[in-house]
């Protein structure tokens, strides 16, 4: 749920945010977006419907920026999000050498518990192109991060951040487990029952890093439903950036992260599993034995 003004006002405090900074995220916040949102050749507009803002966001990509919004919406550290902020006017030197001033909309303006500040999101290979062309305003960092340093230049006196956002940095896979939770993770989504619950969990504590796959073929008294509940809402632990739950017999379920530790403990520790099975050999070739 959004900010009440008190907790805006603490939070600009902690952030140590001046008068002129403190206005400008009020404009932020009471403002509509500054542009509407077209699909494009190759890019589709989508209106997401927002539960932590309470209303419905527009992102122009299906691949990119929709990737920024699932981010946010499922990160503790951010408090608030808008899109299409109003813009903001960026100077800096053409490739020509002729200094620009351009008026820009970036995608989001954010608001996180240690920060605030402007997010751009582009595609990688749109990013290098720029690179090419706008080399002052578009540049790869020591890091190897891209960067927009009038964009930097703009929001450092005012304390906030200017962040360019590459879809090289996207975690796939967690994205697209995000977005299989989706149903589960909504408000509405009933509850699991206490039985089902815990029958789901004394089929995972019988086995340390049960597959998915073969829990779901276990289930007595409990659906695959309030597994994917479960897992949503954090009463039975996977690793969501490791494998798409849409490959069950991939996907390893634990009781918690600490379970699911241990067990990336032992798997460090164990010796090798021995090979089993036929083992081919040629003329010549040296055999080490047990």
């Amino acid at each position: 749920s959004m900010l009440s003004n008190g907790q805006l006002s603490q939070l600009c405090r902690d952030l140590g945010l001046s008068h002129e900074a403190q206005a400008i995220i009020e404009t932020i916040r009471s403002s509509p977006p500054s542009r509407r949102v077209r699909s494009a050749a190759g890019n589709v507009s989508v209106r997401y419907p927002s539960r932590k803002m309470g209303l419905t966001i527009q992102a122009e990509s299906h691949r990119n920026e929709l990737a920024g919004i699932y981010e946010k919406e499922h990160d503790p550290a951010t408090l608030e999000y808008y899109d299409q902020p109003p813009a903001i006017k960026l100077v800096y030197p053409a490739k020509s050498g002729r200094r620009v001033g351009v008026w820009h909309t970036p995608d989001f303006f954010v608001l996180r518990t240690d920060s605030a500040g402007w997010e751009e999101w582009k595609m990688a290979e749109e990013l290098e192109r720029l690179g090419e062309t706008m080399p002052h305003r578009y540049r790869r960092g020591e890091d190897g991060r891209w960067q927009c340093p009038p964009g930097e230049e703009y929001a450092q006196p005012l304390g906030f951040f200017y962040r360019v956002r590459s879809s090289a940095e996207i975690d796939w896979v967690f994205q697209r487990n995000l977005l299989f939770l989706e149903d589960y993770l909504r408000a509405d989504c009933p509850p699991v029952g206490e039985r089902a619950a815990e029958a789901i969990r004394a089929l995972v504590a019988q086995q340390l890093g049960l597959s998915l796959g073969e829990l779901l073929r276990r289930l007595v008294g409990a659906t695959s439903d309030d597994v994917y509940r479960l897992i949503a809402h954090d009463g039975l632990f996977v690793d969501l950036h490791a494998v798409g739950l849409a490959e069950p017999e991939r996907v390893r379920v634990f009781r918690d992260a600490a379970s699911a530790h241990a067990d990336a403990v032992i798997a460090a520790s164990a010796p090798p599993s021995p090979v089993r099975g036929v083992v081919v050999l040629t003329v010549g070739a040296s055999v080490l034995w047990d």
